[in-house]
């Protein structure tokens, strides 16, 4: 080892047991509180959006509710990749760590990464790096102005959640910044988890706690989804 490098200092098994209980408190207490604030984000009223957008992905054109994939639950990352420039590396890394997104599908959650760069670019990129999450162009349109990613300072990322009833879509959520950091991304969605243990609203799709989740090479194909109304 190299005996330049600072380590931790050296203690006893009693020692370490004792510093890791300590640890161990302040551990949970932030647990609590990562669900009490999940808590209060599946309560945030939604607001709805009138506007059409205009997507382009690898099949053509779609609109925002064509985002969802037929599902009710969207989280939206707006990916910081301008025509002819290269990747943002902070949005590599967010993506990087999202994984297979069967996960997200069996909880009615659809992902996607949405970018200013033409899709034959947003394609190399993908290919690339080994992503199979969906991404689109919006570099035809208002969106990432509208949402704020677009300003006289220029772009910036984000992350965007959204609820679609039918055809109508509600933004739910967002954050930015270190916001988008070691999160859960269901505890972002409206109905979070969807598990028995979670303080949701009366009416919250809710299920068993243990048992819930699969490899996710076992969901199969996801059947079509139920309207949120």
């Amino acid at each position: 080892m190299d005996t330049t490098i600072a380590r931790p200092p050296v203690a006893t098994e009693t020692e370490w047991q004792a510093a890791h209980d300590e640890l161990l408190v302040k551990e949970k207490e932030l647990t609590r509180a990562r669900d009490t604030l999940a808590a209060e984000r599946r309560r945030l009223p939604m607001v709805p959006i009138s506007k059409d957008y205009v997507f382009e992905g690898p099949e053509g054109e779609t609109d925002l509710p064509g985002l969802f994939d037929g599902r009710n639950q969207l989280i939206l990352y707006h990916f910081m990749l301008t025509p002819g420039d290269d990747p943002c590396v902070g949005c590599s890394y967010f993506t990087d760590y999202v994984g297979p997104l069967e996960h997200l599908h069996d909880r009615d959650i659809s992902m996607v990464l949405v970018s200013l760069a033409p899709v034959a670019e947003l394609e190399s990129v993908k290919k690339r790096m080994g992503w199979d999450i969906p991404w689109y162009s919006s570099g035809g349109g208002d969106f990432n102005r509208d949402f704020g990613r677009t300003t006289d300072r220029g772009e910036t990322f984000g992350l965007s959640v959204f609820l679609r009833d039918g055809d109508d879509v509600f933004r739910t959520y967002f954050t930015e910044g270190r916001g988008v950091e070691a999160v859960n991304l269901m505890d972002l969605t409206p109905y979070g988890r969807q598990q028995e243990w979670e303080d949701s609203p009366e009416g919250w799709p809710q299920g068993p706690t243990y048992g819930a989740g699969k490899l996710h090479d076992e969901y199969g194909p996801t059947p079509s989804a139920p309207s949120a109304s």
